[in-house]
């Protein structure tokens, strides 16, 4: 075990723990150290900030809280993404836009209707993990082969802490790794607009609004049409405005919108980029299946693999980005390229997959033994949100005003 918080009592008292495994199975212990690992970086992110300190642990099976996720086995807790055999092994696959069927077809090349998973299924067991990883970075699908923890290639290490409080930090992500960050420097005192384009707004307001509520009750919300010149100009304003941007799109994606993170970085800023493979990669992912494709998953008795946590690249990704983006060079801006496979892989240690240890049964529920003695297995528990999430572009026009930027 690594110095630090013990691993197995850390997992045990997350909340994950109770979401991995079998659905009518007793939980099992994921492998590695990314439940210490999110503690660890919970109290260096209030220790250098002063935020008030959070479990990190817990923030891993937050959502599930909210929502009443349960373990399914194969299927992950929230339903969207699928863990199937291909011709070489296991894959990882994710259906979780609108859009996702219709490109599952592409993949398959045929119309798979409402379910494409029985197509889907079939098309994976003649090809190889490669295969769809090839394909699915062309269609950018969320998929791609399991396999076995790999040493990270390039998670950056934190600077110097930089002051958050009161900083204005401008959000353009979504769904779960950076709307945490972004909460977690609005915890910190800084000043959090989330900006949305009317085409694309954040997916996660059609899920469980207390959840939404928690991530981003305090802020304030924007919306801006890039489609349009004067949009444009006001994206690029509230960037030039911002002492700490936080996105996960694809470098490409942003330069359709006309902003640039190397000249803003250039100008001073703190540049947050959270990308499921690094921004080099034009692969995408959400956190089921970037978790399951890095090696986090459990293990049957065949080795074969389950579902771990619930989405569980995603917290542990927004907490890492939290901690850098309290930091930065004394002088200047800069660029955190955050690859959530990387934040994975970080919590890990390379080798052969071999069975999950199963929790055993414990004064009505489970437990697993630990260093320190039996720990029970904690379920997922929410906090309590500090009030609602302002309804989109509800401060479009106070922000760009209080800003100096023209109206679009």
């Amino acid at each position: 075990m690594r110095a630090g918080i013990e691993a197995t009592a850390a997992w045990a008292e997350s909340g994950a723990v109770a979401l991995s495994g079998r659905p009518g199975g007793p939980p099992l212990l994921p492998p590695g150290r990314a439940a210490a690992v999110a503690r660890e970086l919970a109290m260096r992110f209030a220790a250098t900030t002063g935020a008030p300190p959070l479990d990190g642990g817990r923030l891993l099976s937050e959502r599930a809280a909210f929502t009443g996720h349960r373990r399914r086995g194969r299927v992950s807790a929230g339903g969207a993404s699928r863990l199937l055999p291909t011709a070489d092994g296991w894959a990882a696959v994710s259906c979780a836009r609108p859009d996702d069927p219709a490109l599952l077809g592409a993949l398959v090349g045929g119309d798979v209707g409402d379910d494409p998973w029985p197509a889907v299924g079939s098309w994976l067991r003649g090809h190889t993990g490669a295969e769809l990883a090839e394909r699915a970075a062309l269609l950018a699908i969320a998929a791609g082969p399991v396999r076995p923890p790999q040493k990270p290639v390039g998670l950056p290490e934190p600077l110097a802490p930089r002051a958050v409080e009161d900083a204005l930090v401008v959000d353009f992500s979504a769904l779960w790794a950076g709307p945490l960050c972004a909460h977690l420097l609005g915890l910190a005192g800084a000043r959090v607009v989330k900006v949305e384009t009317p085409a694309r707004p954040d997916g996660a307001r059609r899920g469980d609004p207390g959840f939404y509520d928690l991530l981003h009750a305090g802020h304030r919300s924007v919306v801006l049409d890039p489609a349009t010149p004067a949009g444009r100009r006001a994206l690029a304003a509230l960037v030039r405005a911002a002492d700490i941007v936080i996105e996960a799109s694809r470098p490409r994606a942003l330069a359709g919108f006309g902003l640039d993170a190397e000249a803003a970085v250039a100008g001073g800023t703190r540049w947050v980029s959270i990308t499921a493979h690094g921004r080099a990669s034009e692969r995408i992912g959400f956190g089921d299946d970037v978790a399951a494709g890095g090696g986090l998953v459990c293990r049957d008795a065949d080795l074969s693999p389950l579902f771990c946590g619930d989405a569980i690249a995603d917290p542990l990704t927004g907490l890492t980005a939290a901690v850098l983006a309290a930091t930065a060079p004394p002088d200047g801006g800069v660029l955190w390229d955050v690859s959530m496979t990387d934040v994975v892989a970080a919590t890990l240690t390379p080798g052969p997959p071999s069975p999950s240890r199963a929790a055993f049964p414990h004064r009505g529920g489970w437990a697993l033994e630990s260093d320190g003695g039996v720990v029970p297995v904690a379920r997922p528990v929410p906090r309590k949100p500090g009030g609602s999430a302002p309804a989109p572009g509800a401060d479009t026009s106070a922000v760009l005003r209080e800003l100096g930027i023209g109206t679009p």
